[in-house]
């Protein structure tokens, strides 16, 4: 499994994750919703530590400068 993600592209997705996190123990969003945005939240941490993005690849879409 290639990196196809860049560094922005990873802060991007670990901090939307995080926000998600921080709006569903604060109580903000909840229910079906909550569940939803967690699940996503998670997707969206777990793609960016292992930089790669498997939706990219049927698209041939690369964030990241070098080919690791």
């Amino acid at each position: 499994m290639k990196k196809n993600m860049g560094i922005a592209d990873r802060v991007i997705r670990a901090t939307v994750a995080v926000l998600i996190a921080i709006l569903y123990f604060a109580n903000i969003i909840t229910g079906t919703l909550a569940i939803v945005l967690l699940i996503f939240a998670c997707i969206l941490l777990l793609t960016s530590v292992v930089s790669f993005c498997p939706l990219y690849m049927p698209f041939g879409l690369r964030t990241c400068k070098k080919e690791n």
